[in-house]
Order: structure tokens, then C-alpha cells, then sequence
């Protein structure tokens, strides 16, 4: 995932939302979301403290939570304690995940604007088919990384 264009609009948009939220943008939720945007993958909790040593862990986590109430991050699980997070689509666009399940990576994955079409309609139709009207979609492939696939 390509991080943002203009970090410093990014910047305002959180602070508006986290405002509407009834959240404060401090330094610490600030930097969270500078290595949030620079990042090319969904990232865990030790690899944004690794990131931001400055944040201690308990603090990485509550910000977490208060970006997460404010709209701004979501968690994404790859299965038993693997939590993953990421800004959310309204702020870095459209896109999906691979999910390696030996290591628990999580990549991002864009699809071409064609495909992307063909498949909303496709899971716009079967919804409507079972009665129900969907919002949006997101698709997360199970499966083994290059490194965890490789046979020795």
C-alpha cells in the first residue's frame, strides 16, 4: 500500500475525525499514525512500539483503541493473537489482505479496477439474491507467504 500523498491533510483529517469522536490528537496518537501511513503492510503492536520506542506499549495500545473509536485504524486478525492494525480505507483507499497463516503476516493487496467492479457486482448479486443489501466488501486470502511456502 502506497502511504499517503500530503502526510500533513492526513494529519488534519485525523484530528477532525478524532474531534467528532471526542478524542484529543496527541503526539503520541500522531506518531502512531505517521508509522501507520508509512507503512506497506498492516503492522502489530510490536512492530509499531518497535517503530515509536518513545510510546510505551500499554500507551501504543490505548491510542490504538482511541484512533480505532475515532475511525481512523482498524484491527485486523489473522487468527489467535495475531492482531494486525492499519489506517482504515476511508483514509488509504480500497484494497484487500493476504493472511499468511503459518506466520501470521498480513500484506496488502490491490486489485485492478476492472476486477474490482466484476467482483462487487458479483458479491452485490449474491447479497441481494439472500435478502441482503451490502455497504461494502472486503476479501482476505488465507494461505503461505513466499518465506513460509517455500519447500526446503
Amino acid at each position: 500500500m502506497e502511504p499517503p500523498k500530503d502526510l500533513e491533510q492526513l494529519h488534519e483529517d485525523v484530528k477532525q475525525r478524532l474531534a467528532v469522536a471526542g478524542h484529543r490528537y496527541t503526539d503520541g496518537r500522531r506518531a502512531l499514525v505517521t508509522v501507520l501511513a508509512s507503512a506497506q503492510r498492516p503492522l502489530t503492536l510490536r512492530d509499531i512500539v518497535s517503530t515509536v520506542p518513545e510510546v510505551p506499549q500499554s500507551s501504543a495500545y490505548r491510542n490504538l483503541e482511541a484512533l480505532r473509536e475515532g475511525g481512523i485504524v482498524v484491527r485486523i486478525s489473522a487468527g489467535g493473537d495475531r492482531a494486525h492494525f492499519e489506517l482504515t480505507e476511508a483514509l488509504l483507499g480500497h484494497h484487500h489482505h493476504l493472511i499468511c497463516v503459518s506466520c501470521g503476516t498480513i500484506e496488502d493487496m490491490r486489485i485492478d479496477g476492472e476486477l474490482e467492479a466484476e467482483v462487487d457486482r458479483a458479491l452485490t448479486g449474491a447479497a441481494g439474491a439472500a435478502g441482503f443489501t451490502p455497504l461494502r466488501h472486503s476479501l482476505d486470502l488465507y494461505g503461505e507467504c513466499s518465506d513460509c511456502g517455500e519447500v526446503a
